[in-house]
Order: C-alpha cells, then sequence, then structure tokens
C-alpha cells in the first residue's frame, strides 16, 4: 500500500506490542477480561429486570450503564483479540469509521450517564420527600433518550471531519483501535479546527457532566454530614463509594485523553490511558456496584439456589 495517498481506504493499527509473548499474553488477558465485561454486566441486567425491588430509577440507570458497557468494550475488544495475533492488521475505512463512530457515542453518552447517576443519588439523599416525584418515569426515560441520541450526533459529526482530512504521511495508527488523536497526529494539514471540536465537544460533555457530578455530591456531602448518627453516615455514603469510584477513573482518563494539546500525545501512554477507558472501566463497573448491594447480591444468590433446585430435580 502507498504511504503517500491521502485518501486511503484502509488503515494498519499497530496494536500494543510485537513481542511474540506479550503478544499471547495480552491475547489472553484482553480474552478474559472480555468474557468477565459481557457476564458480568449481562448479569446485572438480568438481576434487574427480575427484582422487584429494584425497579427503581438508580437501576434503570445502572441497566443502560451495563449495557454501553456490553456494546463500548463489543466495538473495541474483538479488534484487539483479532490484531494481537493476526499478522494483518489492517481495518477498512469504512470500518474504522464505524469503530470510531460507535466507540465515541458510547463513550460520551457513559459519561452522561454517570452524571445522572448523581443527579439521581442527589434526589434521593438530599430530596427523599420529593425523591418519586423529581424522578419520576417520564423524567428518567426522557434522560436516557436524550443522552443516546444527543452523543450519537455528536459522534457523527466527529467522524465525517475526521475523515475529510488527507492522510499522506502515514497510514499506521499508533493505536490498537480507531481513535481520534492518532489520527490528528498523521493528517498532513492543519488539524485545529478539528481540535477545537474535539476540545469544545469534550468540553461542553466530559466537564458538565463532571460539574454536575461535583456538584451533586456536594450537596450529598453536606447532607450526610448532618446526619446525627454515625451508623447512618456510613450507611447513606456507602450508596454513593461505589459510583465516586467509577466517576473518579472514568472522567479522570477521557479528560486526559482529549483535553490535552496535539503536542502532548505520547502513543504509549495513551494507549495505556485507553485500555483503563475502554477495557478496564467496563469490566469492573457490575463488580463496583454489585459488590455493596444487598439486592442485587440477594438476587444472584437466589437465582443460583432456584436453578441448582432444579438441576437437582
Amino acid at each position: 500500500m502507498d504511504t503517500n495517498v491521502s485518501s486511503p481506504s484502509m488503515f494498519i493499527l499497530l496494536g500494543l506490542s510485537d513481542v511474540p509473548y506479550l503478544q499471547v499474553t495480552c491475547f489472553l488477558i484482553f480474552l478474559l477480561m472480555y468474557i468477565i465485561t459481557l457476564a458480568g454486566n449481562l448479569l446485572l441486567i438480568i438481576v434487574v429486570r427480575i427484582n422487584p425491588n429494584l425497579q427503581t430509577p438508580m437501576y434503570f440507570f445502572l441497566s443502560n450503564l451495563s449495557f454501553i458497557d456490553i456494546c463500548f468494550s463489543s466495538t473495541i475488544v474483538p479488534k484487539i483479540l483479532v490484531n494481537t495475533l493476526a499478522k494483518d492488521r489492517s481495518i477498512s475505512l469504512i470500518g474504522c469509521a464505524l469503530q470510531m463512530y460507535f466507540s465515541l457515542a458510547l463513550g460520551a453518552t457513559e459519561c452522561i450517564i454517570l452524571a445522572v447517576m448523581a443527579f439521581d443519588r442527589f434526589a434521593a439523599i438530599c430530596r427523599p420527600l420529593h425523591y418519586s416525584t423529581i424522578m419520576s418515569r417520564m423524567l428518567c426515560v426522557t434522560l436516557a433518550v436524550g443522552s443516546w441520541m444527543t452523543c450519537f450526533m455528536n459522534s457523527s459529526i466527529h467522524v465525517f471531519i475526521t475523515f475529510q482530512l488527507p492522510y499522506c504521511k502515514s497510514h499506521h495508527i499508533s493505536h490498537f483501535f480507531c481513535e481520534i488523536p492518532p489520527f490528528l497526529q498523521i493528517s498532513c494539514t492543519d488539524t485545529r479546527l478539528n481540535e477545537i471540536a474535539m476540545y469544545v465537544s469534550a468540553g461542553i460533555i466530559v466537564m458538565m457532566s463532571f460539574f454536575l457530578t461535583l456538584i451533586s455530591y456536594i450537596h450529598i456531602i453536606s447532607t450526610i454530614l448532618k446526619i446525627q448518627s454515625s451508623q447512618g453516615r456510613q450507611k447513606t455514603f456507602s450508596t454513593c463509594t461505589s459510583h465516586l469510584t467509577v466517576v473518579t477513573l472514568y472522567y479522570g482518563t477521557i479528560m486526559f485523553m482529549y483535553l490535552r494539546p496535539r503536542s502532548a500525545y505520547l502513543p504509549e501512554t495513551d494507549k495505556t490511558v485507553s485500555i483503563l477507558y475502554t477495557v478496564v472501566t467496563p469490566m469492573m463497573n457490575p463488580f463496583i456496584y454489585s459488590v455493596r448491594n444487598k439486592d442485587v447480591k440477594f438476587t444472584i444468590i437466589n437465582t443460583l439456589n432456584i436453578f441448582n433446585t432444579f438441576k437437582t430435580l
């Protein structure tokens, strides 16, 4: 393939490593993480569906989050697995555009859903008497649908302007999936407008989601500190710690990746950071949200007991 052509039909994803034994290790690790991601998130969705006690706004958004994580991981990890062992690491222009489109859209949707979940915890803890009125079913559905639609429209704009750029420096992408920053690095034209669009978009979606989450938790912590009983404070705060863990990891890595100047991009560092929010976080989410949750654990144990009872009959 001629690397001087400015409108390529294929790109080459350089992946994580060229060392044979590391490739096998990476393949096994990512395969295991992908299986855990699918199983954990699917199990959480099923648990929420079958337990009447979990038909609340918090679990409605948590199911959304699990579905996003399944799709997000499936957009990226299968290609990592194929490219880790395959000699041909090429990806078609259409395949690359679709991967970028869905990964951007799903990643941004997760940002907003996490912020909405923080608002839900604010309403539950700070406005308990008005919680059912504030977080009505109509509002929950509107917030979820609005998040998905906004982020998918935003993603289509970025994919369109990214693939309008000429790529004459190289068609080799120093990454394991099609993400905007590495593409700006290999373009042979001025990418300032693309960078501005990326910063504005990331600023609006990520930073606004982050600040909504931050404001919600300032009010939540303030309310918790007013609780007289130390046991009551601990019980109330325990419902928020899992969400805070996810928010810190996810927002931190996303902001690091998309809100830096182009000159600060370092391929190896960017790959590591990208792994955290595309592979590690989707795997961790169902465990973070279920480990401290008695209702989720009870439903899982009860379901397994029923399954074992039928099995022994």
